[in-house]
């Protein structure tokens, strides 16, 4: 579990979105248009008091069915001091009239199955809640043409209240 929460608070830190170039995106996406870009961040990781820094990008893929967000994130331990890193994938997708998303980081999976969209300003992705497993968070605000707030937590088993792992700015690079 902490692998995966040091893991999922650097998806926090580095997001990535904000490019207008490449294939428009189907109806399905194009309340999520906001995110597509370059970004950078970083942001305080709840579990060990540290930060996170990355690189994010977004894009539209193959003709703009769906969005790939790629992410670099480099971890330090409270005192500053490096303390890993990690590359990160999400698929984002519509499916049956709704938006769902995939996030893999090589050793954790994790299927987000709703997603409430404020089409151009925010999207927060609720994942599935298998029994005996968490169920997990992540909120993208554009807070400025050139800014959004991230942020992700979770819910223990059989919980409804969300505890923050990971929250950041992500400044648009592009």
């Amino acid at each position: 579990m902490k692998t995966l929460v040091l893991a999922l608070t650097a998806l926090f830190a580095i997001g990535g979105v904000a490019r207008a170039e490449g294939p428009a995106l189907t109806p399905g996406l194009a309340g999520l248009a906001f995110l597509v870009g370059d970004w950078k961040g970083g942001g305080k990781v709840a579990e060990n008091g540290g930060s996170a820094v990355g690189v994010s990008t977004i894009r539209p893929e193959p003709g703009g069915l769906a969005l790939l967000r790629r992410d670099h994130t480099d971890l330090f331990d409270a005192a500053g001091k490096p303390s890993g890193g990690f590359d990160q994938l999400m698929m984002i997708y519509p499916e049956a009239g709704a938006v769902h998303a995939d996030f893999t980081d090589g050793t954790h999976v994790i299927h987000y199955r709703k997603a409430e969209v404020l089409a151009g300003r925010s999207v927060v992705f609720i994942s599935d809640a298998p029994a005996g497993a968490p169920t997990f968070r992540l909120s993208y605000n554009l807070t400025a043409p050139d800014q959004l707030t991230v942020s992700f937590s979770y819910a223990p088993p059989g919980s409804s209240t969300f505890r923050p792992i990971a929250t950041g700015v992500l400044t648009k690079t592009d």
